[in-house]
């Protein structure tokens, strides 16, 4: 059969989807004019691992990469690298140390939604070899030389987890794949799933033959109706393939994976939390042991990995666990995927060998801050983590340091921050998003949440006194100790972190009744220096409330009694006539 050759597009700018469809829509018609269309397969894609680019066409398998691609070079990519098959070296994408590409090596390079190219880039090898020539046994032996550990947040021993399922005793026994991912600003897992669904699919088979079980789950949030829709097409094409279902492959081993949807519950990308969903109850957690690995879903045994863990199940079958381990650090092996956002030039998804440093992440791959301004801290592990201040920029990306520090690596969420971030501010945000998701259950949670919050409220509005620190350090230790679930027990993270950091600012919020970061409105007073002002009225067409008086003969004048602390009139300014403090 002859080989369709592929090509990718991005715009890694920021001109918008617009100059990209007209792009598209010129390559097609060249590609017409060649008579190519048929030979060529043209296609738009989200996974690049390149930033600030222009557009970007990826060509396979001459595995080309061109940046800043413009229509002018379009006939000279067809008639080299299409027909000819040659590098064009003026347009190929140069990089110091291109970042090592694991969970994603799919991404952006097959098309998701067709199995055939999947199995063309060693697609079900793993799987293929398992079934020829592994037990069980020799499966969990090969991730226990991996040192793979879990991408849920938790890092727990990958092959622990599978060996505990396969010595429990039972007639029954699942495996789950956890893609409810719930983190704000998070969207790794989601992106895995729609750009290599078949690699979660294969992890979950490889999984259920080591651990002894024939029935798998993949539970995700139902707010992503495209990873639905590539997962249920890529289950669909792995039964037609005898990749799923009875028999698989004639080794006599049975397979099969359904999909269950969850209803927006934060608390349910706990795992017992989510079994309990699946089961059709409320999703609440359960205390612990027993685990889910002896006793999970229906009560029996469960093995439940997240979508990341399951994606590097497959590679490492087919290249071993000694290359696995080869990648990382000592305890903490492979890569692993970020969504790099916040105040960062380069925001976007990443996959990064374990031991990085932030400064490595942040910079030479995010290209900075993105303001101009200082860098302040990077927050990471989402609501449960904690903020990392510059002064451990040359921390090393891995479990255990990171735990040091006081934060935690979590499902990969990193975001950057500046020198206009409040850190009062940002504890109340993530402590407000988890008591919002608290499922209420247990007291030390359901009250001491809602109570760190409103002395976090009381401290940005400058309502608070010194003891709001000694109480908010007690309720976090109670909270810590005595929470039923992971939620609970680190919801407190982003307080204790920013406590430990900048308690100064606390202490400035409290004591001053100032916010040092000119972030909280109930703390801000805006002044116009008349010495700078040129009277252009701006400011004063702009205030919503009328809080501006005066005229261009007399000068312009805030009423703080009326003033709502908008900061509209300093937003406008050209002249860096109003001061805010």
């Amino acid at each position: 059969m002859k080989q369709i050759k592929t090509v990718f597009l991005k715009d890694t700018g920021i001109s918008g989807e617009e100059k990209t469809d007209d792009f598209f829509s010129v390559f097609l018609g060249k590609l017409k004019e060649k008579d190519l269309q048929k030979s060529v397969q043209l296609a738009k894609t989200e996974f690049v691992g390149i930033y600030d680019k222009g557009i970007v066409v990826k060509t396979w398998p001459t595995e080309a990469v061109y940046c800043n691609v413009t229509e002018d070079d379009i006939d000279t990519i067809i008639n080299q690298t299409l027909i000819k098959g040659k590098v064009i070296d003026e347009l190929l994408y140069h990089e110091k140390s291109r970042p090592s590409r694991i969970v994603l090596r799919n991404c952006g390079r097959i098309d998701p939604e067709n199995i055939r190219e999947y199995i063309a880039n060693r697609g079900y090898s793993g799987l293929q070899k398992m079934l020829s020539s592994m037990s069980p046994d020799e499966v969990i032996g090969e991730l226990k030389k991996s040192k793979l550990r879990g991408r849920g947040g938790g890092g727990f021993p990958t092959w622990l987890k599978w060996d505990l399922t396969k010595k429990a005793q039972a007639d029954e026994k699942f495996v789950i794949c956890n893609g409810d991912e719930g983190d704000p600003g998070a969207y790794m897992d989601r992106s895995i799933l729609e750009g290599d669904p078949h690699s979660i699919i294969e992890g979950m088979i490889i999984c259920g033959f080591a651990s002894g079980a024939n029935q798998g789950y993949a539970y995700i949030r139902a707010e992503y109706p495209l990873t639905i829709e590539r997962v249920e097409g890529a289950i669909k094409e792995a039964y037609e393939h005898n990749l799923l279902g009875d028999n698989i492959l004639g080794s006599g081993f049975s397979f099969h994976i359904g999909i269950r949807l969850g209803a927006g519950a934060f608390v349910c990308g706990e795992e017992t939390a989510l079994i309990a969903s699946i089961e059709g109850k409320r999703g609440n957690p359960r205390p612990r042991p027993p685990y889910p690995s002896v006793k999970g879903l229906w009560g029996k045994p469960t093995t439940i990995n997240n979508v990341e863990t399951l994606a590097n199940i497959p590679i490492i079958l087919d290249k071993g666990g000694d290359w696995f381990a080869g990648i990382g650090t000592d305890e903490s092996t492979g890569t692993k995927v970020f969504a790099l956002t916040g105040n960062v030039k380069n925001s976007g998804l990443i996959e990064v060998p374990m031991g990085t440093t932030l400064r490595q992440i942040i910079y030479d791959i995010g290209g900075g801050v993105s303001s101009g301004k200082n860098f302040k801290a990077v927050q990471t592990g989402g609501p449960s983590g904690g903020v990392i201040p510059s002064k451990y920029l040359d921390t090393r990306v891995d479990y255990e340091s990171l735990q040091k520090l006081g934060s935690i690596m979590g499902s990969g969420g990193m975001i950057v921050m500046d020198e206009t971030d409040c850190m009062v501010d940002v504890a109340r945000f993530y402590l407000r998003f988890c008591v919002d998701e608290s499922c209420g259950k247990c007291a030390p949670c359901r009250i001491g949440g809602f109570q760190m919050l409103s002395l976090l409220s009381g401290i940005t509005k400058g309502i608070c006194d010194d003891d709001c620190i000694n109480k908010l350090e007690l309720i976090s230790q109670a909270m810590a100790n005595a929470s039923l679930c992971g939620l609970g027990q680190t919801a407190p993270n982003p307080v204790i972190s920013t406590l430990k950091y900048f308690k100064e600012e606390y202490l400035a919020h409290i004591q001053e009744k100032t916010c040092p970061a000119g972030k909280c409105p109930d703390l801000l007073n805006y002044t116009i220096i008349q010495d700078k002002c040129t009277r252009c009225s701006l400011c004063f067409k702009k205030c919503p409330v009328n809080a501006i008086t005066g005229s261009r003969e007399e000068g312009f004048f805030i009423d703080h009694e009326k003033c709502i602390k908008c900061g509209d009139c300093y937003e406008v300014c050209r002249f860096k006539a109003i001061e805010k403090k």
